[in-house]
């Protein structure tokens, strides 16, 4: 018997092992891999093991968020231990009342500082070199996985602070739990800590409406994301845009739309997969989107679209710069400069700043015809066939803005207009619905359920609820099913779900 167990671990492939559980630049642990299944489960042992020892548990939970980003982004897990012990301390300062402004300027001089080096060293100095009429080769600078999330997490905290709107947390665990907690770590949501704060020390209740609610943000953003997303970036979307000049306007078109559900699926899945997580864990996290692809204009996208960030962008950047106080004229150029922030947030090009823009613009034109020309109230929406049209052409345009979000360049965001409007072709598009029945099939099941009522949300909560535990581990696993299936059909789809 021993000698058959020994011989068992002697089998047993230790590099493969060490690959899953060590830092792979190639393999970062995403909710939606199955490494991260497996190691989850194991965490969700201890986790409850140490249910009713909080410190033990707030430790336990951070040191794995830690590995969490390690496994992320190797060993610049230091990073995240440096923004959070200076803005702690900082904070406390902060919170004195002494010299209370030249404290914030530090955190920010550190957090931004930080986030400006690895994130857009090699946007600027391009700029520079192109305005000089250099050669710049851009330097080799290693950019960690989530350091905006984490970033931003951290100002807002002491900013809250300095406003007087929060008190400074009394333990660094504590703060160190609310910056690493590792479901919103990656990818957001970005929580605030005046709403996460008061949840860190409560007693860990998982009620059964709450396991419901997470069971089904998990099963939801797994399909969202390594069903939808993947498969039709991998199979139509990546091929267009990679290409753009091999394909009539027609299905270029298609490709946009095609973008367009992508990206939602993408981060929107993220997103509820974090949510989940979280409410398994007894915490609850905002929603993050409230389907934006139903929105009646550009506003409307933005109050709906990453909340998380868009509420981020207002309080800390178009609030700070004086939002509407100073007038109407002052208000455009706050929203502008705050929208194209948000463009260069997402990313270092000027095809992400000028995305930024084209979203200000917008947001802008809307409240001037709504507000000044309609008088319309601030929260007014159209009702009947003008909301309907309001929808269709918000749509549209949104999807010409991610244009300039997707492509690597101007010039290939050009090529994609140009073959749009001179080249569409409509006679090639029933083959083409033909060729990819499965991505467009996957693309109206996405566009028809997010038209859904919350009313289908609530009653699928209701029902994972009445069936428990086994119901829920039923579905979970269909999901994964599903997912293997779309895995190992003929058109190979680009998923993480793998070991």
């Amino acid at each position: 018997m021993i000698q058959d167990i020994l011989s068992y671990f002697a089998s047993l492939d230790f590099s493969k092992i060490a690959n899953i559980l060590l830092y792979n630049p190639h393999e970062p642990l995403l909710f939606s891999s199955g490494a991260f299944l497996f190691i989850f489960l194991f965490f969700m042992l201890v986790y409850f093991c140490l249910r009713k020892k909080v410190d033990a548990r707030l430790l336990f939970v951070t040191l794995f968020s830690y590995y969490f980003f390690y496994k992320s982004s190797g060993f610049y897990f230091f990073l995240l231990l440096i923004v959070t012990v200076s803005d702690f301390y900082i904070a406390r300062r902060v919170a004195r009342g002494k010299y209370p402004r030249l404290w914030l300027i530090l955190s920010l001089l550190i957090d931004l500082g930080l986030l400006a080096y690895f994130k857009y060293t090699n946007f600027f100095a391009g700029l520079i070199a192109q305005m000089i009429g250099g050669n710049f080769q851009p330097w080799d600078i290693f950019l960690p996985v989530g350091i905006s999330f984490y970033t931003f997490k951290t100002i807002s905290y002491v900013v809250d602070i300095y406003r007087k709107k929060a008190q400074p947390m009394e333990s660094l665990l504590d703060y160190a739990f609310y910056v690493s907690f590792f479901p919103t770590l990656l990818a957001g949501p970005i929580t605030r800590a005046t709403d996460f704060g008061p949840q860190i020390r409560k007693p860990l209740h998982i009620s059964p409406e709450m396991f419901a609610r997470g069971v089904f943000f998990i099963i939801i953003g797994l399909f969202k994301k390594a069903v939808i997303s993947d498969y039709i970036s991998q199979n139509f979307v990546d091929r267009i845009f990679d290409n753009p000049t091999l394909f009539s306007g027609g299905e270029v078109l298609l490709g946009l739309y095609g973008y367009t559900i992508q990206i939602y699926c993408d981060f929107s899945g993220y997103s509820d997969m974090a949510i989940g997580i979280a409410l398994l864990m007894g915490y609850e996290i905002p929603m993050n989107f409230n389907a934006p692809l139903t929105a009646d204009s550009m506003t409307d996208f933005w109050r709906r679209w990453h909340i998380s960030l868009s509420t981020w962008i207002r309080d800390y950047v178009y609030i700070s710069l004086g939002g509407n106080r100073r007038g109407t004229f002052f208000m455009y150029i706050n929203q502008m400069i705050a929208m194209t922030a948000c463009g260069l947030w997402h990313g270092a090009s000027l095809n992400f700043v000028l995305w930024g823009v084209i979203h200000g613009a917008l947001v802008c034109l809307h409240k001037f015809w709504s507000q000044t020309i309609m008088r319309h109230d601030r929260h007014y929406h159209p009702a009947g066939i003008c909301r309907f049209f309001s929808v269709l052409i918000t749509f549209h345009v949104l999807c010409f803005t991610w244009i300039f979000f997707r492509c690597r360049d101007f010039e290939s965001a050009w090529i994609m207009i140009k073959q749009m409007f001179t080249k569409f072709n409509p006679s090639v598009l029933p083959d083409v619905f033909v060729a990819y029945k499965y991505v467009f099939a996957l693309m109206a099941f996405a566009l028809i359920t997010h038209f859904l009522p919350n009313s289908w949300q609530n009653n699928s909560v209701k029902l994972l609820q009445k069936g428990g535990v086994v119901l829920s581990a039923v579905a979970i696993t269909i999901v994964i099913f599903i997912i293997m299936q779309v895995k190992s059909s003929d058109v190979q789809p680009f998923i993480y779900f793998q070991f």
